[in-house]
């Protein structure tokens, strides 16, 4: 690393460090536990992935997808067993990375990305507003302004300080100068101690406290798949994310097992796990950061707060913070896209729009699912129609059906349309030189065909299927025509073959 780059990572891990704070506490009080086991898990996720994970320069915490999960945990049956079920959460993710599944992330749509972004960006948004309230009302009226006044100068610092010098992160320095007005002027506002307090000492190795036993199991498993789902998710999302912003290659494999061997530890050390922070990760690559080291400053200087700094942490005003989320907010957004919807294809313009508001109306894990299943039922529509045929008749006076597209599951139906048994010459041959035979509904769809021809008493002749099809057909198996010189060789998705 140069001197500018070390600099750069430096600066930008106390920004990442000091936004980390209010959000861990917040996700700590939604799951209903105590600050302290949010930092603590802010600490642990941050500095383990930043060593090891797959995408230097990505930041991960307490996250509040996962706190949503975990209150139910802990009102049900206490925080033991959420500590146990962030343990079991993290050999899950483990297992995940070595069996390399994080190849499977690439297989989400750009739409649904784009969806997910959008969706996430709003949520930000929307969650600031938690912190314009007291007890679920909104603040009086000078109070409100005033918070209002304080962010708006915090955001108006971010925009417009880079234009003046770049000698440390604008987010960093809007932080620190409103602060400064804040103590400086005696304003009275919000600040991160109002939260709750983040004075502690070093975190505690701690076995969770719950019976070894099949039952215990049997609580926690299905948690822990849930969080665990969630967490590589969200995670190997912003990986994505990341690597198109910064035009490179994250490795999700090792981040899946960085994020499960960050959350076995948290787990070991009564923390509530977690995952990568979309918010705190734009911070870091918007900061210019693009190694290791500034998450490593993040978790190292989190934790110095906890031990040395708290009562100069607590005095940060949350106006600050929020501006700087909001700005994270309005830059993580994909204006793009909002053009770009009169000009796509309408299935993948709906699914931007509907993966936005599922994220906001409900979590993203169900509006990341409900994308791929719709983007995969329109790839199937759309390919299902694209089986057709064309007939003529040989020399021998046999009618030749010349299949051209792709026989699956979705153009099954299609492809039993185009033949007509009854009024077909005694001879029909049905030629799959320029089609694909995919799976094993395509098969069954042969089959049933080969039987409805010799209900009526017609002849038919297959030519031209690979090996595992032939393995596969059981009536039509007599009337396939074997050419090795001149038959496909491809692999059909069948469970028979193993």
């Amino acid at each position: 690393m140069t001197p500018s780059a070390i600099k750069t990572d430096f600066f930008s891990g106390i920004t990442v460090a000091l936004a980390l704070v209010p959000e861990a506490i917040a996700f700590a009080l939604v799951a209903h536990v105590s600050p302290l086991t949010g930092l603590y898990a802010a600490f642990f996720l941050c500095l383990i992935s930043a060593s090891f994970g797959g995408r230097p320069g990505m930041i991960s915490g307490a996250t509040g997808a996962l706190a949503v999960v975990m209150v139910s945990i802990v009102t049900r049956y206490g925080v033991e067993y959420l500590y146990a079920s962030v343990v079991l959460m993290g050999v899950l993710q483990l297992l995940f990375g070595v069996f390399k599944l994080g190849k499977f992330i690439r297989m989400v749509p750009h739409s649904v990305m784009l969806g997910f972004v959008n969706g996430l960006a709003l949520v930000m948004t929307v969650a600031q507003a938690g912190h314009f309230k007291h007890d679920g009302q909104w603040l009086a009226a000078p109070q409100l302004a005033v918070m209002a006044a304080l962010t708006v100068l915090t955001m108006a610092i971010i925009y417009l300080l880079p234009r003046l010098s770049r000698a440390i992160p604008a987010a960093l320095a809007a932080i620190l100068i409103v602060a400064g007005v804040v103590a400086g002027f005696g304003i009275d506002t919000k600040t991160v101690g109002d939260m709750g307090s983040i004075a502690g000492g070093l975190p505690q190795f701690h076995l969770p406290q719950v019976p070894l036993t099949l039952d215990t199991l049997y609580i926690i498993l299905p948690y822990s798949l849930v969080l665990a789902a969630i967490g590589l998710l969200e995670s190997l999302l912003t990986l994505n994310l990341i690597d198109d912003i910064t035009d490179s290659r994250g490795q999700p494999n090792r981040e899946a097992l960085a994020q499960g061997g960050g959350n076995v530890v948290a787990g070991l050390f009564a923390t509530m796990g977690g995952c990568v922070l979309i918010g705190q990760s734009m911070i870091n690559i918007n900061n210019g950061a693009r190694h290791r080291l500034s998450g490593i400053v993040a978790a190292l200087f989190l934790l110095g707060f906890i031990l040395f700094l708290a009562p100069w942490i607590e005095q940060i005003p949350l106006a600050a913070l929020v501006g700087l989320m909001l700005v994270v907010s309005q830059k993580t957004f994909a204006w793009g896209s909002l053009q770009a919807l009169r000009k796509i294809p309408r299935q993948d313009a709906i699914i931007v729009v509907g993966v936005t508001l599922i994220t906001v109306l409900t979590d993203l894990a169900v509006a990341v699912l409900c994308g791929v299943v719709f983007a995969a039922l329109v790839f199937a529509w759309q390919h299902a129609k694209t089986i057709r045929v064309t007939t003529r008749t040989d020399a021998q006076g046999w009618k030749v059906y010349e299949l051209e597209g792709s026989l699956f599951f979705a153009s099954a139906a299609n492809f039993s349309e185009l033949f007509a048994p009854k009024s077909d010459p005694e001879h029909v041959v049905i030629e799959f030189r320029r089609a694909r035979v995919v799976d094993h509904s395509a098969v069954e769809a042969i089959d049933a065909l080969a039987a409805r021809y010799q209900q009526a008493g017609k002849t038919l002749h297959l030519r031209h299927l690979s090996p595992d099809c032939l393995e596969l057909l059981d009536k039509a198996k007599g009337m396939v025509e074997v050419n090795q010189f001149e038959d496909p060789h491809y692999h059909i998705a069948d469970n028979k073959l193993g």
